[in-house]
């Protein structure tokens, strides 16, 4: 049966690949007479591609990645990057412009863009091959001529050459799903910890699935895509999958992104008294709780933590600056307060069943108390709850004294109001109320808050796991999670004290009997 699970997980692994596979070997885009160009816009392109992938649009206008919008069913919540809060930039309206560089479109700028115009939607954002930029500022767009990468920053870019970028489109990789998802929050590695550019090219320790030389995976082997939409999601998590591997062609309900759709749920082999107390953890443990010992660990250091009150100071000149550390990481910006770098950090844990709930834009909050946006649920020992791997991510930021409601700023489109360029908090929070359609009250203070990140990249080779001792012992990385008992941690005085004196009576009785077999033995010989 071990050897039949092996060889299903290696099979599927093996199909993963074969349609990346066979289309990097079925077309030669750059024969294409569509796509020659010249093509004064991206829309152009698309159109293009439309008269190909006739379907494609329709598909990708279907998902979360065009929308940024998504009710979860678990609990009801609206969701999705449109109106989320989180503790890095906060949230994305009246900032279009700029946050949606990442945007799978072009042109949304504000709340009229057109959501439903296919020519709109961006297929070289995913299927590039390489010289594609969305560069912050333009809503979606890449530079068509020469342009400045921000407002007086003396850094330019070249215009990107549509045609030839069309020409030379394939299968997504890690680089063109890592230009979003890597540097999300507003830099490289900042907010997922597991997720960042050293893992374009990782080594075999930093990530055993990824690994250039090795298994090489792209994010699309785990994250299957079925008609563009990508399984897996943070803000709806498969966090207990006790399955055996999903065979080839098997239409089940369940996420092929998991561990356990490749591996099993009892994936330990070897030494079966020993493999067999491995498996046996998978019923209260997440892989990825052995399996990622820290995070960060490919030299880009993530934010812990993030202080927007401490935004606004000028330096003798009166001008906005940047203070780094020994290692030439930003760690105070004028614009964005102060920062906690981490690298090689070893996570939190928490029960989780996959249910996530968030602070929204009218969640009454209480200031007297760090504020959690979003929380992990899952009741300890129940069949749907694993004690997961977290990131716990800390940040200071705005909230109106009156509604006790967190506030969205508008900081990054230059204009009069956008806390980047004058930095007026007054004016940015009041134009980011209004494009929310919040209520704002005038009044606003600084409130802590803090988000949790599931970790479940940058997997180790197993020789890297942890060890029993990392958890049963005095320093146990699971001292803070409730409800479970490990032994080499826990002790009860009471149990310690009727346990030694058990084992006392027997040495006793051990001692006892052998003194009396020496009498015994001693009469025999004089008589």
């Amino acid at each position: 049966m071990t050897d039949l699970r092996q060889a299903t997980a290696w099979l599927l692994w093996l199909v993963l690949l074969l349609p990346g596979l066979a289309l990097a070997a079925t077309a030669d885009h750059s024969r294409f007479k569509e796509l020659q160009g010249p093509f004064a816009s991206g829309e152009e392109v698309t159109r293009a591609c439309l008269g190909c992938h006739t379907e494609a649009a329709k598909q990708v206008m279907d998902t979360r990645h065009w929308t940024w919008d998504y009710t979860n069913p678990d609990t009801g919540q609206r969701l999705g990057k449109k109106t989320m809060l989180n503790g890095f930039c906060i949230g994305d309206r009246s900032n279009e412009a700029f946050c949606q560089s990442c945007h799978v479109g072009y042109g949304w700028k504000d709340a009229s863009f057109d959501f439903s115009d296919e020519s709109k939607v961006d297929c070289l954002a995913c299927h590039n091959t390489g010289n594609y930029l969305k560069l912050a500022g333009l809503a979606g767009h890449p530079p068509l001529v020469r342009t400045e990468t921000a407002p007086g920053s003396g850094q330019f870019v070249d215009p990107v050459d549509l045609a030839a970028v069309a020409r030379s489109v394939g299968a997504t990789s890690r680089r063109t799903c890592g230009a979003c998802h890597y540097y999300g929050g507003g830099g490289d590695g900042v907010k997922h910890g597991d997720l960042d550019s050293s893992l374009n090219a990782p080594s075999r320790e930093l990530d055993v699935h990824m690994a250039s030389d090795g298994l090489d995976f792209s994010c699309s082997t785990c994250h299957v895509a079925d008609r563009h939409k990508i399984a897996g999601s943070r803000i709806s998590v498969t966090a207990a999958d006790p399955h055996a591997p999903i065979i080839r062609g098997e239409r089940r309900a369940r996420n092929p992104s998991t561990c356990q759709s490749c591996h099993g749920d009892r994936p330990h082999q070897g030494n079966v008294l020993h493999a067999g107390r491995l498996n046996d953890h998978t019923r209260t443990l997440a892989c990825q709780s052995c399996h990622i010992p820290t995070f960060a660990r490919g030299g880009v250091p993530t934010k812990m933590a993030w202080d927007w009150s401490a935004a606004g100071k000028m330096d003798a000149e009166g001008k906005p600056f940047l203070t780094k550390d020994a290692k030439g990481h930003v760690v105070y910006d004028s614009r964005k307060g102060d920062f906690v770098l981490g690298e090689d950090v070893v996570p939190d844990y928490v029960w989780f069943d996959g249910t996530v709930t968030y602070v929204q834009p009218d969640t009454r909050i209480d200031p007297s108390t760090r504020v959690p946006i979003n929380a992990f649920h899952g009741t300890p020992g129940t069949a749907d709850a694993r004690i997961w791997p977290v990131k716990t991510f800390h940040s200071r930021q705005p909230y109106d004294t009156q509604h006790m409601t967190l506030l969205v700023p508008h900081t990054a489109t230059p204009d009069d109001t956008a806390f980047w360029y004058n930095f007026d908090w007054g004016k940015a929070l009041q134009a980011g109320a209004y494009a929310t359609g919040s209520p704002y009250s005038g009044q606003f203070g600084f409130v802590d808050t803090q988000m949790l990140w599931p970790i479940t990249h940058m997997v180790a080779p197993k020789e890297q796991a942890l060890n029993c001792a990392q958890c049963h012992s005095s320093q146990s990385r699971l001292a803070a999670v409730p409800g479970i008992w490990l032994p080499g941690k826990d002790r009860n005085p009471l149990l310690d004290a009727a346990g030694f004196g058990l084992a006392g009576l027997a040495l006793l009785g051990v001692l006892i009997h052998g003194l009396l077999r020496i009498i015994a033995h001693q009469r025999r010989r004089r008589s």
